[in-house]
């Protein structure tokens, strides 16, 4: 164990280092967040219903750590209602100060490290790497940082190459991924109410846990103080502790991020696909299928190291060259004009070609 130094940095620096990375972390995750809500009201009046869907879930992650408020203080249940423009909990007792406060921090801060919390939780199983947390040599502000930030470096570099070698014919890999896309897709409501009446954005979301910090301005410094003796125990005893407990928060913020990258595709590919005549816009969804079923096949005749790289680098290259060539050669044209013959029945009873007009 190394040598603690009776400096001010080692006893307020160092408690700082690690709860600047996770802010930081966060504030990426809230940015990323706004740039998928704007990339899903692009998509509102085609799709709808794939946007109801990822509000309803956004909707549903809320309403859930509301009620794990409750729980946690004891308040219980009451009534539990989600739809997908509203969600609402009831609890069975009305309580009051610093229970109240606990719940209310549970809805505003709960959909950002809880479902990513259970996704960290099933990564594990998954990925079987990264988890790991480097010792502090130094107490000092920057070598916690640092720490925190190389824990976070190990961790990402596991995540995608699990991402980069994951085998679409593995149930398990391919389970994980859908829950992967489905929380990336739901961390926040991209709107509230049937006609969106009350926009919900970052300065709405920042905005919300100011007022909810600054009413009870005891309450926040009551947590700093056991934040701090915490710190102050884990110093003595043993440092990683501490540290520990800020990376695994920060991991949880890079499966958000990297969760939303992988949306941004998604929905990039969903807009891309809108660019193509009817007919022809399923075939983009259909070659991400065919061509990694057939780079698997064609890999077992003629083997090599990194098959599931290859045949997910063979798919992705597969289908933006298709979706580029049919945006090209079969674009929807909203704007064109054609010319119709029609018969139609004029007044004196006989049958008239005309040419009619259609957009």
């Amino acid at each position: 164990m190394a040598t603690i130094p009776l400096n001010i940095d080692a006893f307020i620096g160092a408690a700082l280092g690690p709860i600047a990375g996770v802010v930081t972390f966060w504030l990426l995750q809230l940015l990323l967040i706004e740039g998928q809500k704007r990339m899903l009201a692009l998509l509102r009046h085609q799709h709808d219903a794939f946007c109801r869907f990822t509000n309803f879930v956004g909707i549903l992650f809320q309403t859930v750590c509301h009620a794990l408020g409750y729980t946690v203080t004891r308040s219980g249940i009451a009534a539990f209602q989600v739809t997908v423009n509203y969600g609402k909990v009831e609890p069975k007792k009305e309580k009051t100060g610093v229970f109240e406060w606990i719940a209310h921090s549970f809805l505003l801060f709960g959909p950002f490290f809880i479902p990513a919390g259970l996704v960290l939780l099933a990564s594990y199983f998954v990925i079987g790497s990264g988890f790991s947390i480097p010792t502090v040599m130094d107490f000092t502000f920057v070598e916690s940082l640092t720490v925190f930030g190389e824990s976070l470096v190990r961790f990402g570099f596991a995540f995608l190459s699990f991402l980069a070698t994951i085998d679409l014919f593995n149930p398990v890999h391919v389970g994980f991924l859908f829950v992967l896309l489905f929380f990336g897709l739901g961390i926040r409501p991209s709107y509230i109410g049937e006609e969106r009446k009350e926009k919900i954005d970052m300065i709405h979301d920042l905005t919300r846990i100011k007022n909810h910090l600054i009413q009870k301005p005891v309450y926040i410094l009551a947590l700093i103080v056991i934040v701090y003796v915490f710190y102050l125990l884990s110093l003595f005893l043993n440092p990683q502790v501490y540290v520990g407990v800020f990376i695994v928060f920060g991991w949880m913020s890079l499966i958000a991020i990297l969760a939303l990258l992988l949306t941004y595709l998604v929905i990039l590919l969903i807009r891309a696909t809108d660019k193509i005549r009817p007919w022809w816009k399923t075939i983009p969804y259909m070659s991400l299928i065919v061509s990694y079923i057939l780079a698997r096949i064609f890999f077992l005749y003629y083997p090599r190291d990194d098959v599931e790289t290859f045949s997910l680098l063979i798919m992705v290259v597969t289908t933006v060259v298709i979706t580029i060539l049919l945006i090209k050669y079969k674009r929807t044209n909203r704007f064109k004009t054609t010319t119709k013959m029609k018969h139609v029945r004029v007044a004196d009873g006989k049958k008239r070609t005309v040419k009619k007009r259609t957009d």
